[in-house]
């Protein structure tokens, strides 16, 4: 039986690996990657350039509505739902931007630990953030304590406390990612 690979094509593993294909034998495929290091494997495992630009396209395509039904978006924090959609007012108000960081930041970290970083680069920070809208406020206000290190509750109460309150916990999170949310505001909104 033919294969499908041939010398000098190009091999994917499903993990999103490139190799060269070096010799097909007996359906195994002799690659070797970039840097020179030789590996083989079942030809079964391999997808060709095309296998594998049809499922990186069919992933594109069901991608975000994906993004709800991983563990970010179904554990909800028990916290009152006004209380907290007053909280992601406010925190909308005094860091612009801020949830669009979370929400883009939430599905890069679902899909690299779902294996799929190479889309991660891809992500469309309108549509994070339509994802990130479209859950209960619950939901948003636990994504939101989780990126700024602290418990949900805690945020939510302290949206009752006061602009300088709310201004000092966000400082106090977004220290934590460094110079990430500075780099990701001058990002186009795409």
């Amino acid at each position: 039986m033919a294969s499908k690979f041939r010398l000098g094509t190009i091999a994917y593993t499903s993990d999103g690996r490139r190799y060269f294909v070096d010799e097909v034998d007996n359906g195994i495929v002799y690659c070797s990657s970039q840097s020179g290091a030789e590996t083989e494997f079942p030809e079964g495992q391999l997808f060709t350039e095309a296998e594998w630009k049809l499922r990186s396209d069919s992933k594109r395509t069901d991608l975000y509505p994906r993004l709800k039904q991983s563990a970010p978006y179904t554990n909800a924090p028990r916290v009152d739902r006004s209380a907290a959609e007053q909280m992601l007012l406010k925190v909308g108000r005094l860091a612009p931007g801020i949830l669009d960081f979370v929400a883009h930041g939430v599905a890069a970290r679902i899909l690299i630990e779902h294996g799929d970083k190479e889309l991660a680069a891809g992500l469309s920070i309108v549509k994070c953030r339509g994802v990130f809208d479209s859950v209960e406020p619950a939901v948003r206000a636990g994504i939101l304590a989780e990126t700024l290190g602290v418990a949900p509750d805690v945020l939510v109460g302290a949206a009752r406390l006061g602009d300088n309150l709310m201004r000092a916990m966000l400082e106090k999170g977004l220290a934590a990612h460094g110079d990430a949310f500075e780099a990701f505001q001058s990002r186009p909104r795409q």
